[in-house]
This record gives structure tokens, sequence and C-alpha cells, in this order.
């Protein structure tokens, strides 16, 4: 396991190719516990965190490349994590940017004063790795909380698949298709994500809303039955064996 950099260090860069990659900042000065965040969050595909340990090297590694999601420690060195989302927030560049405040303090007015901040979520410690997973995806999940300039398409065309997620409008050959409400969901998910690898996990998460009652099972089921909806289009719903689906350009 790599665990993050002294103070004031990086633990890496973004990679250059990192336009499809979702791009995760943890400030966190406890190596140990950086570490295993990164560890976790890291097993979702497509997924790489960066480890800073205080808060002016939060702020570097913010102004260099903005992330997608902040995991932000309060008790920090040279700047608390009040005063980085303070002025994260006050920037036009980053105001957006969502910020899951990770912290030991526990009282009621910290809780307060941190959202009241502007951050998106506040997780104590001690706390379940699981959980916090659970919370990064769901505020990802947020439409508006994704940068303007990568912020998916509502209207996708491909050679066979005219999709209008606004309109709600789906058309293969120029002749429409009528879907229900999971289905079609389940389209924007993968149309959204294409040329990326879904778990069956990540989708039942995002469709399902992570339904305890609802068997992964589910998914291989709507999928099939979306591929048949769907006609030649649906061969761009690949199936990766072992690991779940993946919408393909076409």
């Amino acid at each position: 396991m790599t665990l993050a950099q002294p103070h004031g260090t990086t633990h890496s860069s973004w990679p250059a190719q990192a336009a499809s990659i979702t791009r995760i900042l943890v400030v966190e000065d406890e190596h140990d516990i950086a570490g295993l965040i990164k560890h976790t969050l890291e097993r979702e595909p497509d997924t790489q965190v960066e480890t800073v340990g205080s808060g002016d090297a939060a702020l570097k590694a913010v102004v260099a490349q903005a992330p997608h999601l902040i995991i932000l420690d309060l008790n920090l060195p040279v700047l608390s994590g009040f005063e980085v989302c303070r002025i994260l927030r006050a920037r036009p560049a980053t105001k957006h940017v969502p910020i899951i405040m990770l912290t030991a303090r526990a009282t009621e007015i910290d809780r307060v004063s941190g959202l009241d901040l502007g951050a998106d979520d506040y997780v104590t410690k001690p706390f379940s790795l699981r959980e916090l997973a659970a919370r990064v995806r769901a505020v990802l999940r947020r439409p508006h909380m994704m940068p303007e300039d990568e912020a998916p398409s509502r209207v996708y065309r491909g050679k066979v698949l005219t999709a209008d997620f606004e309109a709600v409008a789906i058309e293969v050959e120029g002749q429409p298709v009528r879907l229900t409400r999971r289905e079609f969901e389940l389209l924007q998910c993968l149309v959204e994500n294409r040329n990326r690898v879904l778990s069956r996990d990540r989708l039942l998460e995002r469709v399902w809303g992570y339904d305890r009652q609802i068997e992964t099972r589910s998914v291989d089921v709507h999928v099939g039955r979306l591929r048949a909806k769907l006609g030649s289009a649906g061969e761009q719903i690949e199936t990766v064996v072992g690991l779940g689906y993946k919408f393909v350009e076409a």
C-alpha cells in the first residue's frame, strides 16, 4: 500500500490521459488513513486518487488541476480544512468542486460550520471505508457537481442510436423506441459513462438506488431487455466478463 508523502508534497500527479478518469484529492495529514482511503477508492474503475498532507499543498494541487471531488480533513498543518474550504468556495474555478469533510471534530457546531462553508458532506472519525466510498459515489452522482466542461451531454448521437435524455426520446435508425423508466435510466447511465466499464453493483446503485432487496441479477435481466429493444444499437452494450457492462461508441 502506498501512503501519502510528508506535509506539503503531493503523492502523485494526475496521469496525462486523465480526461476519462475520476480524479479525487484526499487532504489528510495522517499517512496511514490517507493510504487506506486511496487504496479503497481506487478499487473503482478509472479512479485516480492524489493525496496531500497540508492545507497549502491542497490549494496547490487544486490549482494545478481541479479534481472531481475533494476529501478534506479539518485539522491540517499550515491551513485548516475550514480555511481551505473557504478559499476554494470563494474561487470561481473551484466553487462547485464537491467537498467531503472527514474529521474527528464531531460536535454539532463543527458539522454546521462545515456545511455552511459549502461542504457537500461531513464524515466523522472513526469512519467506515465502505461508507465513505458510498458517500463519494453519491456526491459524484449529482449532475450539478460536475465541472461544466466535463458534464455529460444530454444528447447522444451515434451511427444508429440517438438518445435525447432531456426530452426522454430514444431512436434507433430513425425509429422511436419505447423504454420503461428503468431501462431508460440504465441506458442513460451506460451512455454517459461510455467506453468505461461499470460493475453490476455500480449500475444497481445508480439506477436502483442500491435497494438491498434488489439483486445484481436484475441488472443482467434489464440489460438483456434493453439490448433487445435497441435492436442493432444493442450491440453497443458490451459484456465485460467478470466486471460488468460497457457502452461503446459506434
